[in-house]
């Protein structure tokens, strides 16, 4: 077990409903947060979103900080399928997979297929229903722009989500099939999940898994960010952002700032 008490060389974020509500741009008291803590360890968020998304929500909306700063920020999107750092006002990659047109097409027909089957399949949308990120295939069961409170009222208890999520794995046993925000289920390579993006930040970074910390809202059973309480990493489980907010403005003054 690892010593609550060791202060963390690395903190890790979800994103939706953990530093924004679903598919919102942060809050400006996240933002400043976020670069203190950068300005004291590296910093990186997992999520089942692509890049623009991470650009939308959060890098747009980052206060002026130092090149130091924006150094120790990593982005992780589609759970870690791809990595990006920021240099110099731009987003660098540092490795981008992606899915073969075979698991993809695969993956889009059994999501659509037993959405449809399962009375899931809504007439009533904001945006794509079924999204290619890449390296990830998305099912957002109201659209990919549909607002906070209509997502939060259409499974508020998982349960359309997880059945779901079910039907479609066991026609892809190949594939790892997630549940995602609050009304999505993401289809990734089979081994691919937020744990994934964790051992990868310690390949990347030279940082032991025991020296970092993680942050989700999801981290029951059936939660997206499960996995990384699995593997053992010390976890924060918070409630939204503004719990967030305040588990941040407890940590950031036990951490020395780099110099």
């Amino acid at each position: 077990m690892v010593d609550s008490t060791t202060p963390p060389l690395l903190v890790a974020f979800d994103l939706d409903d953990t530093l924004a509500p679903s598919k919102s741009q942060i809050d400006s008291r996240i933002g400043e947060l976020l670069i203190a803590l950068a300005e004291r360890v590296e910093v990186a968020i997992i999520s089942g979103g692509q890049l623009q998304q991470f650009t939308t929500q959060v890098v747009d909306r980052l206060p002026d900080a130092s090149a130091d700063a924006l150094a120790r920020l990593h982005l992780l999107p589609t759970c870690g399928t791809q990595y990006y750092r920021l240099a110099a006002d731009e987003v660098v990659t540092v490795y981008k997979r992606s899915l073969t047109d075979d698991q993809k097409a695969r993956a889009l027909a059994a999501v659509e297929g037993e959405a449809r089957r399962l009375g899931l399949w809504e007439s009533e949308t904001w945006g794509d229903i079924l999204e290619d990120r890449g390296s990830q295939i998305t099912f957002s069961a109201l659209g990919q722009k549909a607002p906070v409170p209509a997502k939060t009222a259409w499974d508020p208890t998982g349960e359309k989500k997880n059945s779901l999520r079910a039907a479609v794995a066991a026609l892809l046993p190949d594939l790892e099939v997630r549940s995602g925000g609050s009304t999505s289920v993401d289809i990734t390579e089979r081994g691919i999940d937020k744990a994934y993006g964790m051992r990868q930040l310690a390949e990347q970074t030279g940082i032991s898994l025991d020296d970092m910390l993680f942050v989700g809202d999801r981290l029951d059973p059936d939660g997206n960010d499960y996995p990384v309480l699995a593997m053992g990493v010390r976890c924060q489980a918070v409630d939204g952002w503004e719990d967030t907010v305040a588990y941040l403005e407890q940590l950031i003054p036990t951490l020395p700032v780099r110099v």
